[in-house]
């Protein structure tokens, strides 16, 4: 499978929290081939199982992504909305977006804002109507849309709305295909709601009761223009093993094995570790009596914003080590 294939393909797709079938849809048709049978459960996590008589080992992806709900429609037709997920008011200005049902228009900040104050309630989003009735001919309330921005290749790198996390649900589907025999019980799971609370990952595990357990997310980049350096991880420099972020301490053994397993296949790795925002490995690792947990990381430049960059070879690197683990040797 072609990496920016894979994007375009779930980029297209409508998945905001809450509202992730679509994106399920397609992950399921791109899994389908690499698995030996997939499920949907009640929140709608896809569970991509690959069948093994040795313990069991659950990878998660996140499949949602943050966007926005319609709340108000106002008498010009401009619409009001709330945020799904980590939206971050100075970041939006002139974005385009798209809802469900191929409405289009662009968050807008009125002249009046002071930019230092700048907050979600001040923006509004422009669909082109000329008064409420035609807005509402277009929206209502509970509409959701997502960013509407260009995917681009900039030399090794690729710049996309919802790298995080179409860019691991890339990393898992790459893994499924690389990987040739496992005798552990494999569990790719694609997960709902990870955006308002971890929300998928809590249910699956529960459902799944894994002994082992992987969360692949994106992590800040620490080589960022004026990094305050809050993460440690950069672009370019390898599959990020992440040690702790806000939701987990990542179980020693499972940060041991991981950077053995890079050792010895000649994966390019580094260090992971964020003061601020977590994975689904905060919901899953305490899931029944607990779960041994680790993190494969994608490190990525402007997180949450409508453009998001991610280094090729760290997606490449993330999917081996991703594969390694499951074809790994673990105890039962």
């Amino acid at each position: 499978m072609d990496i920016v294939k894979i994007i375009e393909t779930l980029n297209a797709c409508h998945a905001p929290s809450g509202n992730e079938r679509e994106i399920a849809q397609a992950i399921q048709t791109l899994a389908a081939p690499y698995a030996d049978d997939i499920s949907v459960d009640t929140l709608g996590n896809v569970i991509v199982h690959r069948k093994g008589i040795g313990p069991k080992v659950m990878f998660a992806a996140h499949m949602d992504s943050i966007g926005g709900i319609v709340t108000h429609v106002d008498e010009k037709g401009f619409v009001r909305f709330g945020a799904i997920g980590g939206l971050h008011a100075p970041d939006l200005a002139a974005t385009p977006v798209r809802f469900q049902n191929g409405t289009h228009g662009v968050l807008c900040v009125p002249e009046s804002a002071d930019p230092k104050e700048l907050k979600l309630d001040d923006l509004y989003v422009d669909i082109g109507a000329c008064d409420e009735a035609e807005a509402r001919s277009q929206v209502t309330l509970g509409d959701t849309f997502v960013y509407d921005t260009a995917s681009f290749v900039a030399g090794k790198r690729m710049v996309a709305p919802y790298m995080d996390n179409h860019i691991s649900c890339a990393v898992l589907l790459l893994a499924l295909e690389q990987l040739q025999k496992s005798e552990n019980d494999l569990y790719f799971v694609f997960t709902v709601q990870e955006e308002v609370g971890l929300r998928g990952a809590k249910t699956a595990a529960f459902a799944i009761d894994p002994a082992y357990a992987i969360a692949v997310d994106v992590t800040s980049a620490d080589d960022e223009l004026g990094s305050k350096h809050t993460a440690t991880s950069k672009l370019g420099a390898g599959a990020a093993v992440k040690v702790m972020d806000r939701s987990v301490l990542c179980h020693p053994s499972m940060v041991r094995k991981l950077n053995a397993l890079a050792k010895e296949q000649g994966i390019p790795v580094q260090g992971d570790i964020i003061k601020a925002g977590g994975t689904d490995a905060g919901a899953i690792h305490q899931s029944r009596a607990g779960v041994y947990t680790g993190g494969i990381s994608i490190p990525c430049r402007y997180i949450h914003t409508p453009q998001e960059m991610v280094d090729l070879r760290d997606v490449e690197a993330c999917a081996k080590l991703s594969a390694a683990f499951a074809g790994a040797a673990l105890e039962g």
